[in-house]
């Protein structure tokens, strides 16, 4: 008579991960994000090709008749252009997570014992490096046509770092819209109906709101790209800062804590 054999349990996984694990996740997942460029050199080329395109159009098509001329209208036109570009870069991140997702390679990182945010928070640290070399390109751009910092290099760096903290932030409602619809397509549909009149409806592109009917100087007057664009031109041609990079970083922290629990809640049903 052959002795029972007694099969030991198979371990329980822990599904909680903890914080410093959750770091190396997002980073890991980051990294994995970027080197993806060495095989679509496209995706570089076009995060420069736009925003060459976008300042030499506006500045020589618009400025003359904004502001007198193509130099004086560089310091309004520039940092409003590099707003613009790190809210449109934002739909990015939506799209790409997108069509992970509909290839099943969320499927495959699920299986893994991954913080359930490394996946989301990856793919919008990848894309927060892409939009430096972006605003990088822009600032070669327009100081080779004329544009002049009027601050200092401690300015430059704090544009730099409240243009991708606020684009950061605001990339979670691009992470919402990117898993709540099933093509990559829509997402850009969605963004651009959402950024399209957010940068637009803001003082990007023009020097003040006089003449502009009251209700819709009121609009633009309290738009956070409003915000975002006079602190960044504040920091890089001199004016009032602080205010203005206090309330942009409000609005995107305000914009984040709706779209941070919604996103994941939309991650967990979708995958």
């Amino acid at each position: 008579m052959s002795a029972a054999t007694t099969v030991p349990a198979a371990p329980r996984l822990d599904r909680r991960v903890s914080p410093a694990t959750t770091g190396r996740n997002v980073l890991t997942l980051t990294w994995r994000s970027l080197v993806q460029i060495k095989h679509n050199p496209m995706e570089l080329i076009d995060l420069s090709i736009q925003p060459l395109m976008f300042v030499l159009l506006f500045a020589y098509v618009f400025g003359p008749a904004m502001a007198g001329s193509v130099e004086a209208y560089l310091p309004i036109v520039i940092p409003g252009i590099i707003a613009q570009n790190a809210l449109f870069a934002t739909m990015s991140t939506g799209f790409g997570l997108n069509i992970d997702i509909t290839k099943g390679i969320f499927d495959r990182l699920r299986s893994l014992p991954i913080s359930r945010i490394a996946p989301l928070a990856g793919r919008i640290m990848a894309d927060t490096v892409k939009q430096a070399w972006s605003m990088a390109v822009l600032l070669a751009v327009g100081y080779a046509i004329g544009f002049r910092i009027e601050t200092g290099i401690v300015a430059l760096g704090g544009a730099f770092l409240l243009l991708l903290a606020f684009a950061m932030l605001v990339s979670w409602s691009s992470v919402l819209i990117g898993l709540s619809v099933n093509e990559p397509e829509k997402v850009q549909i969605f963004g651009f109906v959402i950024i399209f009149p957010l940068s637009f409806l803001s003082t990007a592109f023009i020097p003040r709101l006089d003449g502009i009917p009251s209700g819709l100087a009121f609009v633009m007057r309290n738009n956070p790209v409003t915000h975002l664009v006079d602190a960044v031109r504040g920091l890089l041609v001199g004016g009032p800062v602080a205010e203005h990079a206090a309330l942009a970083l409000l609005w995107g922290a305000l914009i984040a804590a709706v779209c941070i629990p919604l996103s994941i809640r939309q991650f967990r049903r979708r995958v």
